[in-house]
């Protein structure tokens, strides 16, 4: 008889271990990559069913969107996204600035690659100062004309910079400096 009870009792056991790893919660993922200071809408986002156990709550689930939600890091297409990374956009400290590169943009540059935006600042007609970093860790929101510009006249590249760095780079392309992005490795 006590056979029989330990053999109900393992398979009861078993049955649980199974039926709980089973359990699934829909949370949201990136329907695309999502960047750095971007708004973030319902069509952004996708439902999956993902078993988390014990981490579900680090994860957005179903719930409604704070009003003006943004994300605060580049979130990758298909990525689960981390309820602390969407932000009610009062909270944002980077503003959004498009700026136009005077040679080509690397090919390794895509939304959401982390970059160093460099200026040599403008001394007169076609005359610049040697180059420097302008803005380190800038996030590429997105590259504006990739299929329309000729080769080696520029590109016009959507950044997401620190608001502390807004008016450095808005006096750089009002100056005329020649601007680079150039990416990081690391």
């Amino acid at each position: 008889m006590l056979g029989i009870v330990l053999i109900a009792g393992s398979i009861a056991g078993v049955w649980l271990v199974v039926a709980g790893a089973r359990t699934t919660e829909p949370v949201y993922a990136a329907a695309h990559t999502l960047v750095a200071g971007q708004t973030v809408e319902a069509g952004d986002l996708v439902v999956v069913d993902v078993a988390l156990g014990a981490s579900a709550g680090r994860y957005l689930s179903r719930e409604p969107l704070p009003g003006e939600a943004v994300v605060t890091r580049t979130i990758r297409s298909g990525e689960l996204v981390p309820a602390d990374d969407i932000v009610a956009v009062a909270t944002v400290k980077t503003a959004t600035v498009v700026v136009r590169t005077s040679g080509d943009v690397p090919a390794s540059v895509v939304p959401g690659s982390v970059v160093e935006l460099w200026s040599a600042p403008s001394l007169g007609q076609g005359e610049y100062d040697a180059p420097r970093i302008l803005v380190a860790d800038v996030v590429v929101a997105g590259i504006l004309d990739e299929e329309s510009v000729i080769a080696g006249d520029g590109m016009s590249v959507e950044i997401s910079v620190p608001r502390s760095d807004v008016a450095g780079v808005l006096d750089a392309v009002a100056g005329g400096d020649a601007l680079s992005i150039v990416p990081t490795r690391g």
